[in-house]
């Protein structure tokens, strides 16, 4: 379970959750479920439910179970191959995403009995998190196959922030895939509304077709401070992880550590060579086989861990870690192999890394980004489908 960190919106419904929304749409269909450990319905006796079972139990033909990174039970390591498998409890398929291959090539050897796709996880809002391309991917398979796609809508716990500069296009990666700035502060079904909207699915043209539905969270707005039920992904485990992942993620472009392999990922990040700091960790191996960063190694650095989550939020994307760690004494013999190429496909350009570098402010790099997002606000705006 996720640690509690504000106020939790317990009446908040997620679409899952409203089958007199959906059900009479599945009525006579074939129905693939994208989905992960995080379709969870919250049942009236206090009981929690994964959508298959509450979708089978609705009485849904769901014929097949589509997975995102980090598998159908969300327990494998960020970016490891997941085979095709069959879910033990239900017998029914599943088909990953995250195969030897993947996009497009790997959705062409999709079982073809399907009639409508469910897309039901648990996103963090953030361009880097790889389970919206996953939506994306197969939202463009029901357009070029001609199947229904439906958006089972869930709050986006980083709802309240758009922040980070939008992608620049020519460094669309597996981290990266559409023209949104690093936090957009959309939900699913909002995203997948704009994506649509926007043209940006591959192979969309304005004759292009997609019946797309979007089953709305109730009592939710932007401002909301929910708290996720389950944990999203292997080392986002706290809410405190996720208001400070837009920011410590961009270690992972780095030579630090962020703390995978301990027991406070993306809270914490060091280096054996920091110096000046007392609090230190050492990454392990992961039950996964997962070898983090400075595997072993004594990592000296800063604990974030106990900041307020109410300034976590107002700094949106904060490159203060970033900058004081490239500055950090005992790091500048690292200078020329402190940063890595990944560290560009992560903020979306390739001028931040250069501003940080030549010694350009926090105030002065997040200034460079703050016209494109005003201008992604305007433009998300039809899209919306909660108050801000």
């Amino acid at each position: 379970m996720l640690a509690t960190l504000g106020a939790y919106a317990a009446d908040v419904v997620v679409g899952a959750a409203r089958p007199d929304a959906y059900l009479p749409l599945l009525q006579g269909k074939r129905v693939a479920l994208l989905s992960n450990h995080t379709g969870v319905v919250d049942l009236p006796d206090g009981s929690r439910m994964h959508t298959l079972d509450y979708l089978l139990r609705g009485g849904v033909d769901v014929r097949l179970i589509l997975s995102p990174e980090h598998g159908f039970r969300g327990t494998a390591a960020e970016g490891q191959t997941v085979a095709d498998d069959v879910d033990s409890a239900t017998g029914i398929p599943i088909f990953s995403l995250y195969g030897k291959t993947k996009g497009a090539k790997r959705l062409a050897g999709m079982p073809k009995d399907i009639d409508v796709i469910i897309c039901d996880i648990q996103d963090v809002g953030l361009r880097f998190y790889t389970y919206y391309i996953s939506m994306i991917e197969t939202m463009e398979y029901a357009s070029a196959n001609g199947l229904e796609y439906i958006v089972f809508d869930r709050p986006n716990p980083l709802g309240m922030i758009v922040d980070g500069p939008v992608l620049d296009m020519a460094l669309r990666s597996g981290v990266g895939r559409l023209p949104i700035p690093v936090v957009h502060g959309l939900t699913f079904g909002e995203l997948a509304r704009m994506a649509w909207g926007e043209q940006w699915l591959d192979g969309q043209t304005a004759d292009s077709r997609l019946s797309l539905t979007v089953i709305p969270c109730l009592n939710y707005t932007h401002s909301t401070r929910y708290r996720l039920p389950v944990n999203p992904s292997p080392n986002l485990r706290t809410m405190e992880a996720i208001y400070l992942y837009p920011s410590t993620c961009l270690f992972e472009g780095t030579i630090m550590s962020l703390g995978r392999g301990t027991d406070n990922p993306f809270t914490v990040y060091g280096h054996p060579d920091m110096s000046g700091v007392e609090f230190y960790f050492i990454p392990r191996t992961a039950a996964n086989g997962a070898k983090p960063v400075l595997a072993d190694r004594k990592c000296y650095g800063l604990d974030l861990s106990t900041m307020d989550p109410e300034d976590v939020i107002s700094r949106g994307v904060d490159l203060t870690y970033v900058i004081s760690a490239y500055d950090n004494k005992g790091m500048k013999k690292h200078r020329k192999e402190f940063f890595t190429t990944f560290f560009d496909k992560l903020i979306g350009n390739r001028n931040v890394r250069r501003m940080i570098e030549t010694g350009r402010s926090v105030a002065e790099i997040k200034a460079t980004w703050t016209e494109e997002v005003e201008q992604f606000k305007s433009r998300r705006q039809p899209y919306l489908l909660y108050p801000l």
